[in-house]
């Protein structure tokens, strides 16, 4: 088995605060990103949104594009107006050949609201969880059959955030609906990546990589900060700078023979954490732990 190492733009420019490293070219967040030695990266909003632009601009840093976030609105759209928002970033990352799509469910979520505290995020009735994953199981079927799979991310302030939630949604949809597992966002939640991976390996197809701040998390909760303050605040940093420890993950990995992107993912203030020194930083600590678990990259 091998794994790929891929990471996200997000440390270099954040989406939804264009401020954070609105300045940095995606030059730069390619080159640094290659530089630290990944092989792949997410999409992100300065990417170009067709493959003649992208591809090039790839192989220059001889990255690969290891997937990317697409924010569904199920809870309010008809699988059929779903299936035609996806289809230019479908197109683009079939294209590009990545793995899969990172997929999850944004209607009514808090995540970039600094005045929502994260206990108010949005809940479902029984009722509505039948109807969300009926569509979410329709969705993923389609992906499959345009060969690129739905991987569904759990998240801070949205539908699906906690261990409970993301075990009653694997549970409850198709074999054609997959998992991205975020490490920092399953502790964020107070869950358990190890028993996530251990009880859902077959569903489990691609993994952010993300590690916390003990002491920031500790006290995002007991304040109920809204999720935009948390990370403002330091909660998510890269692995091997906080308080999750890879090696229980990786042994997992090992014996589930997980051959699949390993992406490093950590949204936080560029002008505080360099994303070049943070990039090396949790590359290192990767290569490091995963040597230590026997599992070649």
């Amino acid at each position: 088995m091998s794994v790929k190492l891929g990471i996200a733009p997000i440390a270099w420019s954040n989406d939804d605060m264009p401020e954070l490293g609105g300045e940095t070219s995606l030059e730069q967040c390619l080159s640094e990103a290659s530089q630290a030695g990944f092989i792949g990266i997410e999409s992100g909003g300065k990417f170009p949104k067709t493959s003649e632009e992208l591809l090039p601009q790839l192989q220059k840093h001889k990255l690969s594009l290891c997937s990317g976030w697409y924010g569904a609105n199920l809870r309010k759209n008809s699988v059929k107006e779903e299936r035609e928002l996806i289809q230019q970033q479908l197109k683009l990352f079939k294209d590009c050949n990545a793995p899969c799509i990172v997929f999850a469910e944004v209607s009514g979520s808090i995540q970039g609201d600094p005045n929502r505290k994260l206990s108010t995020r949005p809940q479902m009735s029984e009722e509505e969880w039948k109807s969300f994953c009926e569509k979410i199981s329709e969705m993923g079927k389609y992906l499959e059959g345009e060969g690129m799979p739905l991987a569904y991310h759990h998240h801070m302030g949205t539908v699906i955030e906690t261990q409970a939630d993301t075990e009653r949604l694997m549970e409850s949809t198709n074999e054609s609906v997959k998992l991205t597992l975020d490490t920092g966002h399953m502790l964020f939640a107070q869950g358990n990546s190890t028993q996530i991976l251990s009880n859902f390996s077959e569903k489990i197809i691609h993994m952010h990589c993300k590690d916390i701040r003990k002491n920031v998390l500790e006290n995002s909760l007991k304040n109920d900060l809204s999720f935009r303050g948390a990370f403002l605040e330091g909660a998510f940093t890269v692995p091997g700078d906080g308080c999750i420890d890879y090696k229980p993950l990786f042994d997992i990995l090992k014996e589930k023979n997980y051959s699949r992107w390993l992406v490093v993912e950590a949204e936080q203030d560029p002008s505080k954490a360099n994303p070049l020194e943070y990039a090396i930083k949790g590359y290192e600590y990767l290569t490091k732990t995963l040597k230590s678990s026997a599992i070649e990259f």
